[in-house]
């Protein structure tokens, strides 16, 4: 099974960009993007790559749905 993950962006340098969900960091590559995204908004990853862009609402939405299912704090 494939999940992907909603993830704050926290720096963006080039096409490679740090997130973080939860106190984990990631470092990601933003290649499929057409438009980049900047610190603070959120990118759903999934395999190493942000694969979509998404509001704020959406994704903390997604996240408290993780929350409740796995029963952790990712925020």
């Amino acid at each position: 099974m494939c999940l992907a993950v909603p993830m704050e962006v926290k720096r963006v340098e080039g096409e490679v960009a740090d997130v973080e969900i939860g106190g984990v960091r990631k470092q990601i590559r933003l290649d499929l993007l057409e438009e980049k995204p900047r610190e603070g908004e959120f990118v759903i990853i999934h395999a190493g790559f942000a694969i979509q862009s998404l509001s704020r609402e959406a994704a903390l939405e997604t996240i408290q749905i993780f929350q409740e299912g796995w029963n952790v704090e990712l925020l």
